[in-house]
């Protein structure tokens, strides 16, 4: 089926973004060294962006509620491309986070308007499947994007990846400037509308869902460096090429989270939970090999990355007045859940054997699991279906 080309360019913003915001988990190690701080302590820069993002999303959000959509997309890609521009000259850790979060600023509101413009191109059946390549941008920057930022930083030393990152951004914003149409205004949003939503109880539900749901994947992958070379035993220079066989494993994840959501979105999600959580305990035994990770690391991909279109998708469905809202805050819910799965993997990297990550992790999955029975038996209390 053919998506508007609109929708591709969308998706390499996506691949920009996404790369700025998972290559630093390549290059982890790298860092600490350079700044002189423990690999718990470079893995806060991946916290800060994540509450950059999760708080700065909907300032933005409220800040621009009145500007056309083409036009804020375009200054959240200047600011993207400023915040890395400036970490590839960072002279110190403090600047390198002030440096994040200027870029994790254009994270949530460019996924959030970005979503709603790709599903708003396409027929309803087809919605949640329009926002999965939207998202594809962000499964490709795992597959391509980190690998290769993570092989030119251990090259020719991380600044340099931030450098590209900057060039990537400058190819987006050409791109969303040639080929995505000036939206037509039919309604002009207001404050008041979108702050309405803060008044579901549903959308409190889905955000918690989605907060602690995929905190597990974070939990995990912020330190998967580590535990590829202290548990699995790889040698650092591998690493970059088994991160390619967790981006192919997270691009088939995202299609097939599409489709899944496209059929029935809670009967998925409550699937994809369950088989994450029961993932994680094999998961366990797979890392003591450093073989079997490499078909470990591209499940862990695909089942962890296919439940971001329901997800998302759930988020768009709680309002039809406010979706710029309800879209941005999912994706704060998105990032608060990976500053806690981060934050959470620190704490089980400093004190406790950093195998033992992947039986701490699915425990937030399970609180998510819980707020998702919660959340359907609202809806159905309400009479209303996602």
């Amino acid at each position: 089926m053919k998506y508007p080309i609109a929708i591709w360019m969308l998706a390499i913003g996506a691949f920009a973004i996404g790369m700025t915001e998972f290559v630093i988990m390549g290059l982890l190690p790298n860092i600490a060294r350079d700044f002189d701080v423990t690999v718990s302590q470079a893995g806060q820069l991946i916290t800060g962006y994540a509450l950059g993002v999760a708080i700065g999303g909907p300032i933005i959000v409220m800040l621009t509620i009145k500007w056309n959509r083409k036009y804020l997309l375009l200054a959240l890609m200047g600011i993207f491309i400023l915040g890395n521009v400036a970490a590839s000259f960072s002279p110190s850790y403090g600047f390198m986070m002030t440096s994040r979060i200027i870029t994790s600023l254009a994270h949530g509101s460019f996924f959030g308007i970005g979503s709603i413009l790709a599903a708003s191109m396409v027929k309803p059946e087809r919605r949640a499947s329009a926002m999965a390549l939207m998202f594809m941008g962000l499964s490709m920057s795992n597959i391509l994007g980190v690998p290769f930022g993570t092989l030119i930083g251990q090259n020719f030393g991380w600044p340099m990846t931030f450098i590209i990152i900057s060039i990537l951004g400058a190819i987006a914003l050409i791109g969303i400037i040639i080929f995505v149409p000036m939206q037509k205004e039919t309604e002009k949003s207001s404050v008041l509308n979108e702050l309405k939503i803060l008044k579901e109880k549903r959308l409190w539900l889905t955000l918690a869902v989605t907060l602690f749901g995929f905190s597990s994947v974070f939990a995990y992958f912020t330190y998967i460096s580590t535990v590829l070379i202290d548990v699995s035993h790889v040698q650092e220079h591998l690493i970059s090429y088994l991160l390619i066989i967790f981006g192919i494993g997270v691009t088939l994840g995202n299609v097939v989270g599409g489709k899944l959501a496209d059929w029935d979105l809670n009967k998925a999600l409550k699937m994809i939970f369950i088989a994450f959580i029961a993932y994680f305990v094999l998961l366990y035994f797979i890392q003591m090999n450093g073989y079997l990770m490499v078909v470990g690391i591209f499940f862990f991909g695909l089942i962890g990355f296919s439940m971001s279109p329901s997800l998302q998708f759930k988020s768009t469905l709680i309002s039809k007045d406010a979706p710029t809202l309800a879209s941005t805050l999912n994706q704060s819910a998105f990032n608060l859940g990976n500053a806690l799965g981060a934050f959470i993997g620190g704490v089980v990297v400093t004190h406790l054997p950093v195998a033992s990550l992947s039986l701490v992790a699915p425990l937030l999955t399970v609180v998510g699991l819980i707020f998702l029975f919660i959340s359907i038996a609202v809806e159905k209390r309400e009479g209303m279906t996602t």
